[in-house]
């Protein structure tokens, strides 16, 4: 069983290109979301069974996340409801060239509140993965929920690891020097191309991946439009992206990063899940909403088959 924690909201999306948050405009949601939901989600139409713990709040937006989580599969016994604060929500905007701007009420929301006292109900014992994202890592109790997790988790599971770095975390040290702990102690490392050059700043991408492989089983680079590069001991898989129109790009990495660890979970070669990977994260942009454009094994395979 594949397990996670962290964030758990709704976002709110404006409708136009160019809208903006300083006049009245139209927004449309509200969508579930939250790295470690849209990565939960994934991994559960993948057919890997799943398990979160998180918080939300006893409200419209919890009912709206919950729902959408346990109609897709995943085991969400251990997401907390709570009378106040209520669930967590992000608005975004979309600039003319694609670009996106966010304002989120999260620090004193629903999901800030979780706890390692969260983790009562994940069913840790069954777990061969557990997969830890650093966006979440911002939460006051997260980082005991994390380690509480780890110290948890049976011999033989994996430690997936997605750092996942964002600007705002990184001005607390704390927070920066756990997301550079937990990148070390990954079986499977899934890093963008920032999240790279934040771990081993100055270093060619390759010569990164080869850092983390010391300890890692596989590192995946994710370069967005240019595809992904899956680093293993013994070769690299590139794969470049497929073209696709892009209609929403959040989420996309989460599906992508989903896509991945449930693939090697049930044994996927390599070169083949690569593709898989990067098909999901075409589909993901495709689509309106953080996840929406999730995907199913016979949903990638008939995208596969209409590509050369």
């Amino acid at each position: 069983m594949l397990v996670t924690l962290g964030e758990l909201l709704v976002e709110l999306m404006a409708t136009e290109p160019g809208q903006l948050f300083d006049q009245p405009g139209m927004f449309a949601g509200p969508y579930p979301s939250g790295a470690p939901a849209i990565f939960a989600d994934q991994a559960a139409r993948q057919g890997c069974a799943t398990a979160i713990a998180g918080v939300v709040g006893d409200d419209g937006f919890g009912d709206c996340v919950i729902d959408r989580l346990r109609a897709d599969g995943v085991d969400v016994a251990a997401v907390r409801r709570v009378a106040a604060p209520a669930t967590g929500v992000a608005f975004v905007s979309y600039a003319a060239d694609g670009s996106r701007q966010f304002i989120f009420h999260l620090a004193n929301a629903a999901c800030g509140l979780i706890a390692a006292e969260d983790l009562a109900l994940l069913p840790m014992e069954r777990a061969t993965c557990l997969h830890l994202m650093g966006s979440s890592l911002g939460a006051p109790g997260m980082a005991a929920a994390a380690g509480a997790a780890l110290d948890r988790l049976p011999p033989d599971a994996l430690l997936s690891f997605d750092p996942n770095v964002r600007p705002e975390l990184l001005r607390d040290a704390a927070t920066a020097a756990l997301i550079r702990t937990l990148a070390r102690r990954a079986d499977l490392l899934l890093p963008s191309e920032a999240d790279l050059a934040f771990l081993a700043p100055g270093e060619a991408e390759d010569v990164a991946a080869s850092r983390y492989l010391t300890t890692a089983r596989a590192v995946l680079v994710k370069r967005g439009a240019r595809g992904t590069v899956l680093y293993l001991q013994d070769r690299t898989v590139e794969t470049p992206a497929f073209a696709v129109a892009e209609i929403d790009p959040t989420g996309a990495g989460d599906c992508a990063g989903a896509t991945f660890v449930a693939g090697w979970l049930r044994g996927t070669p390599p070169e083949t899940l690569v593709r898989h990977v990067n098909a999901a994260g075409a589909m993901a942009v495709s689509q309106r909403g953080p996840m929406e454009g999730n995907s199913t094994p016979a949903e990638i395979d008939a995208f596969l088959a209409s590509r050369p």
